[in-house]
């Protein structure tokens, strides 16, 4: 799947090296206007010039300020808004601001997954079919004026084809500078784009946007990119790209990067390559001025870091996810000696909750979204009792039996008749979301989408005893060590050391303690199966996610386990199909106390 050389050359001529000019030059009056506006002094010696790149991240295909869990407007405890459509209204408002021709607009990638809008056009009615629809995202993105668009992760979730059916669909590049072709280790996608704009002097200033991915990528979704596409590492292509730019004529180089700050991985020691590596990225490559950050889903208006060999320092800046919020980076340049240098970059986030919808991005894809309503609010069934994830976390509750109950049963069929139908299959989840339920009486997609809302699809992967206790060791340490006697608050008792509520899996089939008054590493007793200690030589199947199966949260052994059955069908549908074909969800079928937390040996709860 390497990129087409003519396409990739011919759009680097025209949005990179050769860029259309975002402003051109004016009369003079208006020149001089605008010089004064800016603090400039005209086109004479020692210009000053100022201009702003707007960005945003992890946007999730979310276009309308909707939830389609909940059947409502998106709101949460802080009162956020989501999605492109108030995004555009804040676009619109700073470049009537700064004047458009003194503007760029860039994303650090996951464009299009996350949503049940994005599904339905990946799966439901998909843009890949001959005559299907044009993606949402790329309709919305083109009419708000986007410049270039990084790469994320989660753009690989649907597969190749999906991804370049969208990349066909917009006008603008999607940039991967450490996606290469697997065999030729060429780019894939476009590595960089070059924007030129124009001081009020009327002097070119070339701004040249880097875009690099995430490595995880190639563990991820191994089953779509394994040997077809690569994933480097960030440091290494931006010390490779960026000085090319540079000799390109680039003034102001920016990076758009799908990585977090916080130098870690997720993947353990899978990939020789660190996930969230943006920092290092600014702190180890001399010729950066700013990077959009993506990837952590976090708020960080503006960090600055020193790079190591030039001295200077680098701003980076995450704007929160799905559209929440627009991240400025406020440039000024100053004409010295000859050409521009950067005199001065500053960031600052935006909050879309300020601002109302655009209608003309909501009404551009009203159909679109009505059509994601209707779907989601089909019944599939009924169940008899209502369950919630409230308690997920410190607790053995049946919404997540129900999931793991359905991957084993899932699993038990697909491995009828083969060489491992005999072995006991066992079966792993995770609590993705606090807030979700399943309703008494009518259940509909949007609740099953809300209990699973991740695209992750179904494997079994061959465990012995003593690698199913390492693992569920490991799935300990998100709970704070903490010492028995005295009450217990379940607010403070997990996600130790930052790991997430989806970096703890559950293992059902199996009934085993967890002791939080110990340390990480000796919080597992009691691992029985069907009433016996579990054997160290034993053997069993685990029906486990790709997210997991392929190194997601560092979990050990389950990436170098033996597979012996897999499929490209989400869980969330095979959940939906399994709800559809036995008409109901009963507890009494599946639900049992299988763990438990305790201190020395005495239940928590």
């Amino acid at each position: 799947m390497g990129l087409d050389r003519r396409k990739f050359l011919g759009s680097s001529v025209v949005t990179g090296a050769g860029a259309v000019l975002a402003g051109a030059a004016g009369a003079p009056a208006a020149a001089a206007m605008e010089a004064e506006r800016h603090g400039g002094r005209g086109s004479g010696r020692g210009e000053r010039y100022a201009f702003t790149v707007m960005g945003t991240t992890d946007l999730h295909g979310n276009v309308f300020n909707w939830d389609y869990a909940t059947d409502a407007e998106f709101d949460d405890a802080d009162h956020n808004d989501v999605g492109l459509a108030k995004i555009s209204t804040l676009v619109a408002d700073v470049r009537r601001e700064k004047g458009r021709h003194n503007t760029l607009l860039i994303d650090a990638g996951d464009t299009i997954q996350g949503t049940q809008l994005a599904y339905y056009y990946a799966k439901v009615d998909p843009i890949t079919d001959p005559h299907g629809p044009v993606h949402p995202m790329a309709r919305a993105m083109n009419a708000i004026g986007y410049d270039a668009a990084a790469l994320g992760n989660h753009e690989f979730n649907y597969g190749i084809e999906v991804l370049r059916k969208f990349e066909e669909s917009c006008d603008f590049p999607l940039l991967g500078a450490n996606a290469v072709d697997a065999k030729s280790l060429r780019p894939a996608f476009p590595p960089y784009v070059m924007k030129q704009l124009r001081s009020p002097g009327g002097r070119v200033v070339t701004v040249a946007v880097l875009g690099l991915t995430n490595p995880g990528i190639a563990l991820w979704d191994k089953a779509h990119v394994q040997g077809r596409l690569a994933f480097p590492g960030l440091v290494e292509q931006a010390a490779k790209w960026v000085p090319r730019l540079r000799s390109m004529g680039a003034d102001v180089v920016l990076v758009a990067a799908h990585s977090g700050m916080s130098g870690t991985s997720s993947y353990g020691d899978q990939l020789p390559y660190v996930e969230n590596a943006a920092v290092l990225v600014a702190e180890q490559v001399p010729g950066i001025d700013a990077v959009l950050v993506g990837h952590a889903h976090v708020e960080v208006p503006e960090r600055r870091v020193v790079n190591r060999e030039s001295g200077r320092e680098v701003v980076l800046s995450e704007p929160l996810k799905w559209g929440q919020r627009l991240t400025l980076f406020d440039v000024v340049v100053e004409w010295r000696r000859g050409r521009w240098e950067v005199g001065s970059v500053a960031s600052r986030v935006l909050n879309a909750n300020a601002v109302a919808q655009d209608v003309r991005i909501t009404g551009l894809l009203r159909a679109e979204h009505r059509r994601v309503v209707a779907y989601v609010n089909r019944v599939i069934g009924r169940s008899k009792v209502a369950m919630t994830a409230a308690e997920a976390p410190v607790k053995d509750t049946p919404i997540l039996d129900f999931i793991a109950f359905v991957q084993a049963a899932v699993v038990r069929k697909a491995l009828a008749g083969s060489s491992e139908a005999a072995l006991p299959v066992l079966s792993q989840a995770s609590c993705f979301s606090r807030t979700a339920e399943v309703p008494e009486g009518d259940v509909t997609i949007r609740s099953m989408a809300a209990l699973y809302p991740f695209d992750n699809t179904l494997e079994a992967r061959v465990l012995t005893g003593v690698q199913l206790r390492e693992y569920l060791e490991f799935s300990a340490r998100y709970y704070v060590q903490t010492a028995g006697g005295g009450p217990v608050d379940p607010s403070k008792l997990t996600n130790a050391g930052g790991t997430p509520d989806y970096n703890y899996d559950v293992v059902s089939g199996v009934s085993y303690e967890i002791d939080v008054a110990r340390p990480v590493g000796e919080r597992i007793g009691k691992l029985e199966f069907e009433g016996k200690p579990v054997a160290d030589t034993a053997e069993f199947v685990l029906a486990v996610n790709n997210y997991r199966a392929n190194g997601g949260g560092g979990f050990p052994h389950v990436a170098a386990a033996r597979q012996v059955w897999s499929t490209s069908d989400e869980i969330r549908n095979l959940i939906i199909g399994w709800v559809q074909e036995s008409g109901g969800i009963d507890p009494a079928v599946f639900a049992s106390v299988g763990w438990r937390l305790t201190r020395d040996g005495v239940p928590v709860f």
